[in-house]
């Protein structure tokens, strides 16, 4: 464990996160294979938490009348999150696919227990949030394990969590954090579908670095990696 990375090593994680997607559509139907699914969650388990909490849990799913009540509420909550908008950004909206919830063999809700190990939990007295960050480390790490394996996955957030909670008889204090599509798919996207569809741009790197305070692009001690960044330098 304490030896260096290899290049190669290096080059297949950048790789992993150069070519994550969050995947919609292009679900096969091959099933995800039991040993493949555990070590994504074996990934998934070994996120960072605060205070080694560890207050994730995960709900696998594949009952399609489970899947039925999920995929309802997405249509619904589409449906009254498009009135947000006028058109032609409404129309353009409503077109997008935006969720595998029938078509993927495996979804998975990822929750967030804050009673885990009692209430006092070291590192969350004065960032009560860090718990639910907790969670989402633990979702990167699904993600990218999951794309390594050949998996995609989407995180379905037009959602209601109060429909989540009621299907998956969640307790009361239970937070369902994301809710997950999982499979095999024909092929990852170049880009992230919302980028490739001009929703909205993807921003520089240099948009969205200070140096030392908020809003200072020019800090002088900082000026290697300044001209760096300006050059957008690009990983993948």
């Amino acid at each position: 464990m304490t030896s260096d990375f290899t290049e190669a090593e290096k080059r297949g994680f950048y790789k992993a996160i150069y070519s994550r997607r969050d995947v919609r559509s292009h679900f096969t139907s091959k099933p995800i294979e039991d040993d493949i699914l555990s070590k994504i969650l074996h990934a998934a388990h070994h996120a960072p938490s605060v205070g080694f909490s560890q207050p994730w849990n995960f709900i696998l799913i594949k009952n399609i009348e489970t899947k039925k009540k999920i995929k309802e509420s997405f249509d619904k909550e589409k449906s009254r999150s498009s009135q947000l908008i006028e058109d032609p950004k409404k129309s353009k909206y409503l077109s997008f696919k935006l969720e595998g919830i029938l078509e993927s063999p495996v979804n998975l809700c990822v929750t967030y227990d804050p009673t885990k190990f009692g209430p006092f939990v070291i590192g969350r007295s004065s960032i009560p949030e860090a718990g639910l960050y907790s969670v989402c480390c633990a979702i990167q790490n699904l993600w990218l394990s999951a794309r390594t394996e050949g998996i995609g996955l989407g995180w379905v957030s037009i959602l209601s969590n109060q429909i989540l909670k009621e299907s998956l008889e969640l307790p009361d204090h239970v937070i369902p954090v994301a809710y997950l599509c999982l499979g095999y798919v024909d092929d990852f996207a170049e880009k992230p579908d919302l980028e490739s569809a001009g929703w909205l741009p993807r921003l520089d790197l240099k948009d969205v670095v200070y140096f030392e305070k908020w809003n200072d692009k020019e800090n002088k001690n900082w000026k290697s990696i300044q001209n760096m960044i300006k050059e957008n330098m690009d990983y993948a």
